[in-house]
């Protein structure tokens, strides 16, 4: 595959780096096969303790010089990543699609939410303000300012293998700090690629070794970087039950965390809604990334008079979709990720079942040619009750429960009555019900949208949940702050030292 040889992977072994240098490391073969075909891709060496901590003293020593460079200057090396990356989008955004097994659409896609973070990131190397307050005491100055933390920590997922990486490192870097990435087990390739890419760049403009860090392994890599508190601060994407383990290891000795976990997504689609839009933003979001999204739409909460309505257009709608080789832009759904990922696809599917769901589209699993990996899956649609122990859960896979309901305070509290609470959004034309929906009363999640679906964030806005999402914000916005450490400075310019609150102490 000739995107495989345009991004540096045919035999390429090692999955350690510093950033321009592959360590090599007898550590554990991690294959990384295709869900497209079931082809392995490659193998990478995961990371030995020895390595990781020659990587860390690495990264200490890279964060001592490259703290000093003028933020203008780091944020120079971001754009021309940036550029980087708009060169490599095709081939990077087709290892994404045949690695993880997203549409190609979606691959290009990622990448594109790469080449953004670095615009916006550009832009933030000349805006990392603070604030002048007016001092109590004459003669006195207050201001606060924003310094680097140091070691940041990437822990990121299969779903979205580059991307989730990019908002955190771009803003890290202009910040002035380094990062250590360890990606998912189940897509090394991707980051592979991404760090040949990088390092180009890297060595292009002699930036310090060390400043972009790559480890790979499985669970013991990332409680590596939980654990070690030389890594001022974790940023984790995954599962609820992955991010407590972070945030236990990394509070345990006071660090700083930023986790964007598990989500239970609802749209509630008004009896004013634009139906036509609701059909869209619903599908989309229940089928993209074969329901293996953060954000992807796992309720619909629908008016009851629009119910049964809606539910055939929606019957209708799942009737068109072409599941298939990613790789093909005809196709809409690719496969999941895994075997292991279908195993608990059909056991949601049997849970809801038992648990009364009625299915109105039926899922199964899919044979015969163009299926051999074994990871396709119909998506499928069950009529369930919000109570159902399987709808509390967030299932990693295109299951999409529907339930109805009678007045739209209702529906809110429908749709925050679930552990999680990352995305969340309602279809109406109905003003007083949109802004209800966004007032206090309203929905309790991180992202709230009016007349677009649950998937889809936009670079600008501050990314992340509330509840068992985990708390922590990344990418646009002021999501920065999270990246530094706020110092408060007064300075007295005049030449007595009067003290605060007028406190006098004469000796």
């Amino acid at each position: 595959m000739n995107f495989l040889h345009e991004l540096q992977l045919q035999n390429h072994n090692n999955g350690s780096s510093t950033g321009t240098q592959w360590l090599p490391s007898d550590g554990q073969l991690i294959k990384s096969f295709s869900p497209v075909d079931g082809n392995e891709i490659g193998t990478v060496n995961s990371t030995t303790n020895n390595v990781y901590k020659s990587i860390v003293t690495k990264a200490e020593q890279a964060f001592e010089e490259w703290r000093l460079w003028p933020a203008p200057k780091r944020g120079e090396i971001v754009r021309q990543i940036g550029n980087a990356l708009r060169e490599k989008k095709e081939p990077l955004g087709k290892l994404v699609s045949y690695e993880m097994g997203k549409s190609l659409q979606e691959g290009l896609g990622e990448v594109q939410e790469m080449i953004d973070i670095c615009d916006f990131a550009v832009g933030l190397s000349r805006q990392l303000y603070g604030l002048t307050i007016h001092s109590e005491r004459p003669n006195h100055r207050m201001y606060e300012q924003w310094h680097p933390l140091g070691i940041v920590g990437i822990i990121s997922a299969f779903n979205f293998p580059v991307a989730v990486w990019s908002w955190n490192a771009a803003l890290a870097w202009v910040c002035g700090n380094v990062c250590i990435w360890k990606p998912s087990e189940k897509t090394p390739l991707c980051s592979i690629a991404v760090q040949n890419i990088v390092s180009e760049v890297f060595q292009k403009n002699n930036v310090p070794e060390g400043v972009n860090c790559l480890i790979q392994g499985y669970k013991e890599a990332g409680e590596w970087l939980s654990q070690d508190a030389k890594v001022a601060l974790v940023s984790a994407t995954g599962s609820t039950r992955m991010g407590k383990a972070v945030n236990a290891a990394v509070a345990q000795r006071l660090g700083k965390t930023i986790l964007e976990l598990g989500g239970n997504n609802a749209i509630i689609i008004s009896k004013d809604a634009d139906i036509d839009m609701a059909i869209i933003g619903s599908v989309f979001g229940a089928v993209g990334t074969a329901g293996q999204r953060c954000t992807t739409t796992r309720r619909l909460i629908i008016h009851e008079s629009i119910y049964d309505t809606l539910k055939q257009k929606l019957i209708n709608a799942y009737q068109q979709l072409k599941i298939g080789n990613p790789l093909d832009s005809k196709n809409h759904v690719g496969p999941l990720i895994d075997k292991d990922a279908v195993t608990q696809y059909l056991s949601s599917i049997e849970q809801c079942k038992q648990q009364g769901g009625k299915f109105i589209v039926e899922g199964g699993v899919l044979t015969g040619e163009g299926f051999e990996s074994g990871c396709y899956v119909k998506p499928c649609i069950a009529e369930a009750n919000n109570n159902m122990a399987i709808v509390q859960h967030e299932t990693f896979a295109p299951i999409l429960y529907i339930m109805p309901y009678h007045k739209i305070e209702e529906a809110i509290a429908m749709q925050n009555q679930v552990p999680q609470g990352l995305s969340s959004a309602i279809m109406t034309l109905n003003v007083r019900e949109a802004e209800l929906f966004l007032s206090h009363k309203g929905s309790d999640c991180g992202i709230a949208n009016v007349n677009i679906g649950t998937s889809g964030a936009e670079i600008g806005g501050a990314f992340g949940g509330e509840k068992e999402t985990g708390g922590g914000r990344e990418s646009g916005s002021d999501a920065w702050k999270a990246y530094m450490r706020r110092q408060t400075n007064t300075i007295n310019w005049g030449s007595s030292l009067p003290l605060a609150q007028g406190i006098e102490f004469n000796i």
